[in-house]
């Protein structure tokens, strides 16, 4: 039994999310057995990953759902796969060098890769992602651009046209964009649509597209397709994307990093 009863709700969720993709199927007994929590505690956190569409609660448990109805505030995303989302951003910065111009999406991921480009010199930084500008204000050698536009106050980000339009006029030599849900089939999708043109702007003024994205977020899509697979140039994941779909992706022309954990 794997004792997480000191983690917070949106950990758990997570395992019990990791767990799934395994199982396809969890009775609320093998949940509890899993986790080491109470049966109540295990049919509130199904019902709050329901309520997200990350879910589907059955009558005695949970199947995985491959719909993503919300997207999680930016609040429980700080919280999770933090040992993945380390890894994943070792594994983009390595791919930055001196004097690049580079995009840095919002969202937690992304912004992990601030400690690893501590050591690059002239490079400049462009955001839409609030926290992730703060972050780099006391980087000894950047010339940092914060894209404008509408606030979104749950991830802490600009969206919408405005911030599209700021991105139409520079040129990247990196993107890396960050998404909650994508898959094979389905690309890289979003449950909000003012997230589209920012996105695509940033890849259409980019040489060069990666998309930094753990594997819990991979089978899973939202209503709003940002761009296809085939349109990226890289995708940096952890070790948990299976084989399969690692052929798959890269049977598309996109370089797959799957970065180990430390």
């Amino acid at each position: 039994m794997a004792k997480t009863t000191a983690l917070i709700p949106e950990q758990r969720r997570q395992q019990i999310l990791r767990h799934l993709r395994t199982e396809q199927v969890l009775s609320y007994r093998q949940i509890t057995d899993l986790l080491g929590i109470s049966q109540m505690t295990a049919r509130r956190d199904v019902a709050v990953l329901a309520e997200q569409g990350r879910v589907k609660a059955t009558q005695g448990g949970a199947t995985l759902a491959t719909r993503l109805l919300n997207e999680p505030r930016r609040a429980e995303k700080a919280v999770t796969g933090l040992a993945e989302k380390t890894a994943i951003a070792r594994a983009a910065a390595e791919m930055v060098t001196d004097s690049m111009t580079v995009y840095l999406d919002a969202g937690t991921t992304v912004q992990a890769m601030r400690p690893f480009l501590e050591q690059r010199t002239g490079l400049t930084v462009v955001s839409n992602d609030l926290s992730t500008v703060l972050a780099f204000l006391d980087h000894p050698s950047v010339d940092l651009i914060s894209v404008g536009g509408r606030v979104d106050p749950d991830n802490q980000s600009t969206i919408g046209r405005l911030a599209a339009l700021t991105l139409a006029e520079l040129s990247l030599d990196v993107a890396f964009l960050s998404s909650s849900s994508w898959d094979a089939r389905h690309g890289v999708t979003t449950p909000v649509e003012a997230k589209i043109e920012a996105k695509r702007a940033a890849m259409a003024s980019a040489t060069t597209t990666a998309l930094l994205a753990d594997s819990g977020k991979f089978g899973s899509y939202a209503k709003y397709r940002v761009l296809s697979l085939d349109e990226l140039d890289t995708v940096v994941c952890d070790p948990a994307l299976g084989d399969d779909d690692t052929e798959r992706i890269e049977a598309l022309g996109v370089d797959v990093v799957r970065a180990p954990l430390a």
